[in-house]
């Protein structure tokens, strides 16, 4: 049995920056989340920032969506 050492490279590579990605993405999820509480606390709004964590939330649901895809296909 050959071992094709490129292709294992590859997939390493791409499992490896999907994940720093998806790390990244649900924490700035979480971030503007915690922002809207802060906000909260000192009486303002933080509508932008709680936008922009559903935004990271939902990114991160449609690539683990497209990647059970890619696995069931």
């Amino acid at each position: 049995m050959k071992i094709d050492w490129a292709a294992l490279g590859s997939v390493f590579g791409v499992s490896l920056v999907v994940t720093v990605a998806l790390v990244g993405l649900f924490t700035l999820g979480i971030t503007g989340l915690s922002r809207r509480e802060r906000a909260a606390a000192e009486g303002g709004t933080a509508g932008l920032a709680v936008t922009g964590a559903y935004a990271c939330f939902a990114a991160c649901a449609a690539a683990v969506g497209y990647g059970i895809y890619l696995i069931v296909a």
